[in-house]
């Protein structure tokens, strides 16, 4: 890695699982890291919590401070641990629990993150996108309504119906930490993952969008490999990139896509949900970087784990490798 990469602020916007992929490739380069993830999560172990306490989600939150997280200890392993049994434990995550002691300590989340932090040693910091207690609301073609993170992405999509609107209620206002990140970001990426549960739902927090326009960073869309057929049925490469660019209220500088084949054994279990690869109809479009991007295994959930999980996922370190090379 040359020097020129040492100050390279880079800020990356998405839900856990993708955002907890692409830190952890990132954070063995020199750059200075800062995670900023949803506050709309209500289903799980979070949304149990979330409940019980009246806190702010904590699993997005849990995942990125795992990922930037050391790697030479059990510290990681134990914030991604979840409980297969014990009443009131099962399914529950020891990281999202010490996010909620943290937080019922101290008082506030964005302080709890930051005392997580220290105790673990990040390379990298970790904000909510708002220090807001909201719920996401999707309006649908279909005229329907459904308010629940969790109750939109369990909503299988009839033919030809799709999202047309996604909001909060009530409306939220970003964290004055996420702006100043953003608008002082050398690169802005926005995460592999579900397309309006973890990447939209930053971007309809207000000042998030104006955080982006007038930002100098140059914008990075990671586009996600499986539709999903709770947000994404039928998308093409182009619809996710439509959707982005409509949110984000500017124009992606580049697109990452993966065109490595995957295997047909995976793509037949997917297609049991009515889920596929996403189309590449982006053809000439001198903004994209195809490359081959798939992890090497399929992913394995703890069997106390209820929530639906992407079985496929980029490789962390190709993923990586590939941002970096556009950043330098």
């Amino acid at each position: 890695m040359s020097n020129n990469n040492q100050n390279k602020r880079i800020v990356v916007i998405g839900g856990g699982t993708g955002s907890f992929i692409l830190l952890s490739g990132l954070k063995e380069y020199p750059v200075e890291l800062t995670a900023i993830v949803p506050v709309t999560d209500d289903g799980g172990s979070t949304g149990r919590l979330r409940d019980e306490f009246g806190f702010l989600p904590v699993g997005d939150m849990r995942q990125c401070l795992a990922a930037l997280a050391p790697e030479n200890g059990q510290l990681q392993k134990l914030l991604l641990y979840r409980f297969e049994k014990g009443q009131g434990l099962k399914g529950h995550n020891l990281g999202n629990l010490i996010l909620t002691a943290l937080e019922d300590m101290v008082g506030s989340e964005p302080e709890a993150v930051a005392q997580a932090a220290k105790i673990l040693r990040l390379k990298g910091k970790v904000l909510p996108v708002s220090n807001q207690l909201v719920k996401l609301v999707a309006q649908y073609s279909s005229n329907k309504t459904i308010t629940s993170e969790h109750k939109i992405e369990t909503h299988k999509l009839a033919d030809n119906e799709t999202i047309t609107k996604l909001y909060t209620n009530p409306q939220a206002s970003i964290n004055s930490e996420a702006a100043k990140a953003i608008k002082q970001a050398d690169l802005i990426i926005l995460a592999p993952g579900d397309l309006y549960n973890s990447i939209i739902a930053n971007l309809v927090i207000k000042g998030t969008k104006s955080a982006i326009q007038t930002s100098k960073a140059k914008l990075i869309y990671i586009v996600n490999l499986m539709t999903l057929n709770s947000q994404t049925h039928r998308f093409t490469a182009a619809d996710h990139l439509s959707e982005i660019e409509k949110y984000s209220g500017r124009q992606v500088d580049h697109i990452i896509l993966n065109k490595q084949s995957i295997p047909q054994d995976i793509i037949q279990i997917y297609q049991q949900q009515e889920e596929h690869p996403v189309k590449d109809d982006l053809g000439s479009d001198t903004r994209v970087v195809r490359l081959n991007l798939l992890a090497d295994s399929a992913y394995q959930k703890s069997k106390s784990d209820t929530l639906k999980r992407s079985l496929l996922r980029h490789d962390p370190k190709k993923l990586a490798k590939a941002v970096i090379k556009l950043v330098s």
